[in-house]
């Protein structure tokens, strides 16, 4: 009963969370209609994808939606349910079949008492498989229920080719992603600011509250040490998945993210896409959300129509100068208009092809004139 009715709760959590998601999948959904143009980089990764952090545009496109195993970047949507679902001080029993859990652990035993905080460190940092199981089980109740909350999550975040069958990534039939959908969630994730603060750890230690003691953890992400911009994130590898990463960096205040899957060189394709991204793409402020255009109705002053949301957009540096920008206007000049109104669009194009645009809305009503009024004015 009581695993009943907390599942019931979390449940309800979960589509309340579904509200704070929704801007991030129609931000992504709304950008690029035709996507940059492929570089030639030679990277050594079977499916890739660069994206921009902000907007979710993405940058460069090797078999981005083809699905394959994700290994253990499984773990992301892992913590991030750990992170929004429970509290970071609660305290976690590990049951027996979390410490059964066998490849790559954090050794735990049955009975031992940890805070979730350090379970979800232990699966980011080490890759505990075991710590995503405890993490599961301590959520949901059981690690099924707590698949079940990861594949919908994944779908809300726009992951729409995604399906769990673990919360770690060890090898299933049907447990599968795409470097589009990893980055989608690495996205989201980087959103949350403990999230962040454990994807960049190099080494750290946890502690155990029963027995009390503590563990020394090293990332395995080695683009930790050999990039100064990286925000770390995850790793994974099995013998299907092969080696995959999904890499993060932040320079002069512009976070990408890579993902890289079945790639020999994980760590070289990951930074190369990085560094192209950076040197060679650029994200710019069109229009901000509130900004105002004057919309040309008859009989009256101009009216105020202001953008409901920001339109950036990541391009070519190269492509800056041919960007067009366009404002549609879908209402006709008549009077009256009423407040919030839409009355077109802001549209930004770039070689025949629309990449975003903003609805325009009236900033206040006006009113139409009466005859008494239009003949006093001449009218």
């Amino acid at each position: 009963m009581f695993r009943q009715k907390w599942m019931q709760a979390v449940v309800c959590v979960l589509i309340s969370l579904s509200l704070n998601t929704a801007p991030v999948y129609a931000q992504t959904m709304d950008t690029h209609q035709e996507p940059i143009p492929t570089p030639s980089l030679k990277i050594t990764a079977d499916a890739a994808v660069l994206m921009d952090a902000a907007t979710g545009d993405i940058l460069y496109d090797k078999n981005a939606h083809k699905q394959r195993p994700p290994a253990s970047t499984t773990k992301i949507i892992t913590a991030i349910l750990g992170l929004e679902l429970g509290k970071p001080d609660e305290l976690v029993v590990v049951s027996e079949k979390a410490a059964s859990v066998g490849e790559s652990t954090i050794h735990l035993d049955p009975g031992e008492k940890i805070l979730l905080y350090e379970l979800v460190t232990g699966a980011m940092v080490k890759s505990g498989n075991d710590a995503c199981v405890a993490i599961g089980e301590h959520i949901a109740g059981t690690e099924e229920h707590f698949i079940r909350l990861m594949n919908q999550k994944a779908f809300l975040l726009g992951a729409r080719n995604t399906n769990f069958e673990n919360t770690n990534g060890l090898p299933g039939k049907n447990h599968v992603s795409t470097a589009y959908d990893l980055a989608l969630m690495a996205r989201y994730g980087l959103q949350i600011p403990a999230f962040t603060s454990i994807t960049r750890l190099k080494e750290t230690e946890i502690h155990f509250i029963e027995p009390d003691f503590f563990m020394n953890l090293k990332n395995t992400n080695r683009l930790l040490w050999s990039y100064p911009y990286s925000d770390g994130v995850k790793t994974g590898t099995t013998n299907a998945a092969g080696k995959c990463l999904v890499a993060a960096a932040t320079k002069d205040g512009r976070q990408l993210i890579a993902v890289v899957l079945h790639a020999p060189n994980r760590f070289g394709d990951a930074q190369k896409l990085l560094e192209w991204g950076f040197d060679e793409t650029e994200t710019l402020n069109i229009i901000q959300a509130g900004e105002t255009i004057e919309f040309p109705a008859k009989n009256t002053e101009p009216v105020k129509a202001f953008a409901q949301n920001p339109v950036d957009i990541s391009i070519l540096k190269k492509d800056k100068e041919k960007l067009e920008k366009k404002i549609v206007w879908t209402r006709d000049e008549s009077l009256p208009i009423n407040a919030g109104e839409v009355l077109g669009a802001y549209e930004v194009w770039l070689n025949g092809g629309k990449l975003s645009s903003t609805p325009l809305y009236a900033e206040s009503p006006v009113k139409q004139k009466g005859r008494l009024t239009n003949l006093l004015e001449g009218k």
